[in-house]
């Protein structure tokens, strides 16, 4: 090999590379066992090979040998196994490095370490590759138990370079490698004629007030060590000497050549970096400051150039992320990835493609850059950093915030001055949202602003002084203000506080389970407190029962009070507002006594404070007590629907109903308090002998009660025994049960005779990991897995009647209190010696005839089913075997119309609805579901690609693609069309509107204040209210995310609600896991129901299918009072769950970045599932079988990703790999002690950053380019240790929440197939969302995963649609009949 020319080094630095190979071998004489002369030799032979460069061979030869030869004399030479020491960092030749990492690909990368030894997890066919030869797949790897030298390095860091903080024995450490003879030094450079700025006389530096500026090319950066390294990572704030040598040109010279330059060595020190903006261009203009003068950077030398494009690639990206935020600030973090990929760098800059990695690397870089983008802001600005995209950021990469950087100039980026369209409203949704914040506001100054924050305390930010420059500081007393703002500086804006405030409204877990705890009850006793009035009946009674004597009329003091008046009561506690209630009946019995049925007010249902101080709610809650604790009498009127109600929505009418005189008020909705129900109050009325004494909540509240209990009817006195009485009827809530019907129980209500064995809950802990390999493993410490079913609870059983019978008491009648069902049981295909498989080829509602009998309590019915008879099967449990069923049991249920006719759902309405509902479609993406209830006939969706998938699916709907503020707009202004000629809907038109109005808009406000009010009064969630407002549907859906109805302490839901009720609305809203409704995912979504005066309130659909209980909690806590929605069956269902198997075992295997948009699907449908969402049309071709091509560290690390359940990235193995673009990835460095976790069973360090030793963060810790992504360790300890991320779909398991983009480390981390090497398809997220196969979608892949991911479940909005159409039937039903209420006398 020929040989190098060696450049002279400084003396400083061979004695610090002299020091660092002192150190090595004071670590190998203290750690090293009796093997290690021969570990010795191999080491100084790598250090004599040529991999080493000339420079560092010679600082390192001389001392290395002597120090090794001194140190040999005294080791003790044993016989033992020989080491390899490229683990930790030295060099072997290319072959034997090759070899290793290509064996561990093949081998270890692929095997769980939570697999059996000796057996390997499948592979993928797709991404196999042709095995090395054995002479090419040599691995080193641990014997006994006998430390390695790698593990006995990773005991202890690494030594680093005091000054750059770079690892000294890293193979990217590159030294400067010398100036050119005729370079001048600074001052000297300053004064060269070629430069035109300064003569010989150096007095002339100071006859400038500011420095002059020039412009370098050719530089290099680096310390005083000779270390080339980067300015940007914090050194130059910390004072470390950096210099730079480059060629100087004149500042009007912007050729990058050295043609002209003035060569000058050794500049500096630097004093600051700064960025200027951009050039007109994509480039960032960058600059230093030394002593003497600025410089503008130009082009870097090429020994440097790769530092630098890392510089300018951080300052681009933060360019992309501010200008998307300000145009986006609802953004995903997946929305960002997208962003960020999608977005071709600018030629002349070092990168062709940005990555998830290239924004982790940067993340530190881009946020301080937000923190001062936000800080050039105005006050009432909602800031960057707090937006849910940039929360995530912060803590997957482990920002630290307020770290303010000495003298450095944010990225001038221009602001985006373009704001959201503002809303258009209605006056009535104007006037509640303006009130509301108003009051709020003015509450807020009162009180001084609130509730005081706290700063952190902690960060930069918060230990700096007042500016006393900013408008904040200039009011504030100390600065000669008047002190009324009560504003912080505006330099001492805590980014912590900010982000944890944000926080408080972020997303729950989809499997979190809420704690249950106690709340108050609206229908708690009611402590009152007597009076002192005089109190006497007026007339004669006028009738008596009993003691009891009872009037018509009563003076309370100076007013008469009758029966069907309003009175108020007073509370015990005096700060308690007064009790409202009506009086029912008056009647003496020693004492004189009045029957109160109560109301409530606003603030004592969901609406809390944002409800109308004069409205009431008619509750059903009366008591008994004495006339002594009325207070006196008001007036309570009945605001009752006009009869032209659905044309007068948009009216500028005032919303006020009465005066506010204090003893005036109004009701016209009745309110349910455990499910926050506002309903019309029924219209009943008493009989004329009756009127003295009735009470309607009474009356309803007694019907309740006894449609809970079971009874029975219609004695077969042929049948009667000696200890049962027969009967053929029996009724439970309000269902009647027949013999020969079939009903459905709780899964423990019996058990079948075939015995299975559960499903036992393997741990995939193992014990016996290689820790040196797997270093990350120990993370995993609970045996549960994201994403599985093994909770699951099972389906309820279905048994048919065979007798109704009460067992006979001791005085020979029947104990008609308890009454019992003699059932045959039918078995599923899962009851069956089949077991779970199945039932994954069976039809779900798949039933089984068997004779085996079980008697049970009728109290354990859950409701009535249909069980139709379809094929000649019957289950023997004896025999294990199908055999023809009985006559009986053909006999006495339906002829089914064939395979699949099965089992159905309690079968309560057969009236046909023969019209359907025009719908309007506001804010639903793509589409969805098409139901019988509706019909869409106009739909608004301002994204482009949504909107065609939309007009592709339903080719007989208008789509708007425009601004549903400016649609609205013109219709209230009374046009016909828009620019485009379509026609718009007209007052009068819609009968249902849908829509799901993004609301993250708002999603970082805690505190009422002006920012928040503009926000929200211009947010889309106003919009949509006021598009309700004009068209008055007779029904409205709202669908968002779960914590729609927790944002700012359920701000958004009460104000939804509050302008409903206003509109004169029955409203409810509840939480559905559409899991539940047969898709195999766990997608918790808050819907709010609204039914015009006259039609019936919806109820939500009870769940159809099992689901895992952890995500099944659909309880909502707000104001400290839990509510429920009106489902009963809790996680319970008729149908058993759907899984990963049963979505998707069908589709084709593909690759990586497959994106043939139409494949064959090569099989038939394996599961019911498939078969449902296939069609019953045959469709050879499959579409949207795609997936993201992901980059190719990405693409490695999915292929180390095991196949076991459970797997994500704890179980990367930490190797290099060699990526399919040709280059290397880098192994994990564990560089510090971790306080938490401890070392591994090795003794190795577990921690990447100083911040596990409980220090701050050192940005000279970040790593890259690794297999084990950096961030992950480096935040797992406060993070859940990211469990999921990387993860693998369990085939027996569900989907995370499909979202818009699937990211491996995004939200929903779990997005990587089962077996294949790769992210989800398209059509794998559709179909997890229950689109059937042939929904067509449209745009690139990120747009129709979008358009998946945004999408309302069809099978949920289906069930909703039923609920809908059960409303639309029992309605037309009473009208047919001439069905009708009288209307209450009061």
């Amino acid at each position: 090999m020929p040989t190098r020319t060696s450049l002279s080094l400084p003396e400083d630095v061979k004695e610090r590379y002299g020091e660092c190979v002192k150190e090595k071998l004071r670590l190998l004489q203290e750690f090293l066992l009796a093997d290690t002369q021969d570990q010795l030799k191999i080491l100084e032979d790598k250090l004599k090979s040529s991999e080493l460069s000339t420079v560092s061979y010679a600082a390192l030869s001389v001392l290395l040998y002597r120090t090794v030869e001194s140190l040999c004399s005294n080791l003790c030479l044993s016989n033992g196994h020989s080491n390899s020491f490229s683990e930790n960092g030295s060099h072997k030749d290319d072959g034997e490095q090759e070899g290793a990492m290509d064996t561990r690909e093949e081998g270890d990368a692929m095997k769980s370490p939570s697999a059996p030894k000796g057996r390997g997890g499948r592979r993928s066919k797709a991404d196999s590759e042709p095995k090395k030869s054995p002479a090419s797949t040599r691995v080193t790897r641990n014997s006994g138990k006998q430390p390695t030298i790698l593990s006995m390095f990773s005991r202890t860091p690494p030594p680093k370079c005091p000054d750059c903080r770079q690892y000294l024995d890293d193979s990217d450490l590159k030294f400067f490698q010398g100036d050119p003879d005729d370079a001048l030094d600074e001052p000297e450079m300053l004064t060269d004629e070629r430069l035109s700025i300064f003569d010989a006389n150096e007095d002339g530096f100071e006859s400038y007030e500011d420095l002059p500026q020039h412009k370098i090319t050719n530089f290099s950066v680096y310390d005083k060590r000779g270390h080339l390294c980067p300015f940007d990572s914090g050194l130059i704030e910390k004072n470390v000497e950096l210099y730079f040598s480059c060629a100087v040109k004149p500042i009007y010279d912007d050729n990058p050549c050295m043609d002209g330059g003035v060569p000058a060595k050794k500049l500096g020190p630097i004093n600051a970096w700064w960025i200027t903006g951009f050039d007109g261009g994509e480039k960032a203009l960058i600059g230093f400051t030394t002593a003497f003068a600025d410089y503008i950077l130009m082009d870097p030398s090429e020994e440097y150039s790769p530092i630098f494009a890392l510089m300018q690639e951080k300052i681009y990206m933060s360019k992309i992320v501010v200008e998307f935020l300000q145009k986006n600030q609802d953004a995903t973090y997946e929305d960002l990835l997208n962003k960020i990929e999608t977005t071709v760098p600018p030629a002349g800059l070092n990168f062709n493609r940005f990555t998830e990695d290239t924004l982790l690397r940067h993340a530190q870089f881009v946020v301080e850059q937000m923190e001062s983008y936000d800080e050039a802001g105005d006050s009432d600005e909602q800031p960057i950093i707090i937006t849910p995209c940039m929360r995530d950021l912060i803590k997957l990469a482990g920002v630290t915030l307020g770290k303010r950087q000495a003298i450095r100039h944010p990225t001038k980026i221009e602001k985006d001055s373009k704001g959201p369209t503002k809303a258009t409203t209605t006056k009535l949704v104007y006037q509640i949202f303006d009130t509301f914040f108003s009051d709020q506001i003015d509450q807020n100054n009162k009180d001084g602003g609130g509730v005081k924050r706290h700063r952190c305390g902690v960060c930069e930010v918060c230990q700096a002084p007042d500016c006393g420059k900013c408008p904040a500081c200039k009011d504030m007393i100390k600065f000669g203000g008047s002190g009324r703002s009560k504003q912080a500086c505006q330099k001492r804006r805590c980014p912590n506080l900010a982000v944890k405030e944000a926080e408080d409204d972020e997303n729950m877990d989809e499997e979190e389970v809420l704690p249950l705890k106690e709340t108050k009850k609206i229908s708690q006793a009611k402590k009152k407190k007597q009076t002192k009035n005089k109190i006497s009946w007026v007339g004669e009674p006028i009738k008596t029962d009993g003691r009891k004597a009872y009037y018509m009329k009563v003076r309370v003091e100076n007013e008469v009070v009758e029966v069907g008046d309003c009175v108020s009561v007073s509370p015990a506690d005096p700060s308690h507002p007064l009790y409202l209630a009506r009086i029912m009946a008056l009647w003496e019995d020693g004492e004189k006594m009045f029957h109160a049925h109560w109301f409530c007010r606003g603030t004592d249902t969901v609406l809390g404070e944002s409800s109308d101080p004069l409205e009431l709610f008619l509750v059903d809650e009366c008591e008994d007590m004495q006339l002594s604790f009325v207070h006196g009498k008001v007036n309570v009127l009945y605001k009752a629907p006009t009869e032209n109600w659905f044309m007068e929505g948009g009216m500028d009418d005032d919303i006020k109903v009465i005066e506010g005189d204090g003893e005036s008020f109004f009701y016209q909705l009745l309110y349910d308090g455990e499910c926050a129900r506002f309903e019309s109050p029924p219209k009943v009325t008493p009989s004329e002998d009756r009127k003295y004494k009735f009470c309607a909540s009474c009356v309803r509240n007694r019907e309740r009660e006894a449609q809970e209990l079971p009874n029975v009817y219609e004695p077969l006195e042929d049948e009667e025994s000696d200890s049962k009485v027969f009967y053929g009827l029996a009724t439970l809530k309000g269902e009647q049960h027949r013999v020969g019907d079939s009903v459905y129980l709780p899964p423990e209500a019996f058990n079948f005779a075939e015995k299975l064995a559960s499903p036992v809950k393997r741990s995939h802990r193992k014990d016996d990991v290689d820790e040196d390999l797997y270093p990350e493993y120990y993370r995993k410490s609970s045996d549960y897995i994201k994403g599985s079913n093994l909770d699951a609870p099972k389906p309820f059983r279905i048994g048919r009647i065979k007798e109704i019978f009460c067992n006979k008491r001791s005085d020979g009648k029947p104990d008609r209190m308890d009454p019992k069902l003699r059932l045959y049981k039918f078995y599923r295909p899962e009851n069956t010696h089949k077991g779970p498989k199945g039932a994954y080829h069976s039809d779900i509602n798949q039933l089984y005839w068997s004779d085996e009998e079980v008697t049970v309590n009728m109290a354990e019915v859950l409701g009535r089913c249909q069980v139709e008879y379809a094929e000649d099967l019957a289950y023997n449990a004896k025999t294990k075997s199908f055999e023809d069923p009985p006559n009986h049991a053909r006999s006495a249920v339906h002829k089914g119309k064939g395979k699949g006719k099965g089992k159905g759902n309690s079968l309560i309405y057969n009236f046909e609805v023969s019209w359907k509902l025009y719908c309007l479609k506001i804010m639903t993406a793509c589409g969805g579901h098409k139901n019988r209830i509706s019909e869409t006939n106009w739909a608004i969706e301002m994204w482009d690609p949504a909107a065609q998938a939309f007009r592709l699916n339903n080719p007989g709907t208008t789509v708007f693609t425009e601004d549903c503020n400016v649609l609205l707009k013109l219709v209230m202004s009374g046009e016909k069309t828009n620019s485009l000629g379509q026609k718009l809907p007209q007052k009068g038109d819609v009968e249902m509107l849908c829509g799901g109005p993004p609301c993250q808009g708002f999603s970082g406000m805690n505190r009422f204040n002006s920012r928040t009010y503009s926000t929200f009064k211009n947010s889309l969630v106003v919009s949509y209210l006021s598009y309700c407002d004009y068209y008055r549907p007779k029904f409205f859906l709202l669908e968002n995310v779960r914590n729609f109805v927790s944002f700012k302490r359920s701000m958004v839901l009460k104000l939804t609600l509050r302008c409903l009720v206003c509109m004169g609305y029955q409203c409810t809203f509840g939480v559905l896991q559409a899991g539940q409704y047969g898709v195999a995912q766990t997608r918790r979504r808050a819907i709010i129901l609204a039914a015009a005066p006259g039609e019936k309130l919806p109820r939500f659909p009870e769940p159809l299918h099992v689901f895992a209980p952890r995500a099944c909690s659909l309880s909502v806590v707000v104001d400290e009072k839990r509510y429920v929605s009106n489902v009963t069956r809790g996680n319970g269902g008729i149908y058993r769950t759907i899984t990963v198997r049963d979505t998707m075992s069908d589709l084709p295997e593909i690759r990586n970045g497959a994106a043939y948009l139409e494949i064959s699907y090569n099989g038939e449908p394996q599961s019911w599932f498939q078969r449902h969402i296939r069609g019953s049309q045959y469709q050879p071709i499959l579409r949207d079988h795609i997936c993201k091509d992901m980059s190719a560290l990405v693409a490695a690390r999915m292929r180390h990703i095991p196949l076991a359940p459970g797997s994500d990235w704890r179980d990367l193995t930490n190797i290099e790999v060699r990526l399919r673009d040709g280059t290397t990835s880098k192994k994990l460095r564990y560089t510090h002690s971790d306080k938490k976790n401890g070392r591994s069973g090795t003794g190795a360090l577990r921690g990447v950053c100083s911040c596990a030793e409980g220090k701050p963060c050192d940005p000279a810790d970040r790593q890259f380019n690794t297999l084990i992504p950096w961030c992950l360790p480096h935040t797992g300890n406060r993070h859940n240790h990211w469990a999921g991320l990387y993860g693998r779909l369990e085939w027996d398991g569900f989907f995370s929440t499909t979202v818009t983009n699937p990211e491996p480390m995004g939200k929903q981390g779990r997005v990587l197939h089962p077996e294949q090497h790769r992210v989800v398809s398209v059509r794998e997220c559709a179909r997890s969302q229950g689109f059937p196969d042939t929904y067509r979608f449209f745009g690139n892949i990120l747009d129709k995963h979008r358009q998946v991911g945004n999408a309302v479940p069809p099978p949920l909005s289906k069930a909703i649609g039923l609920e809908v159409k059960k409303c639309v039937q029992e309605k037309m039903r009473e009208n047919a009949t001439g069905y009708f209420y009288f209307f209450f006398y009061y």
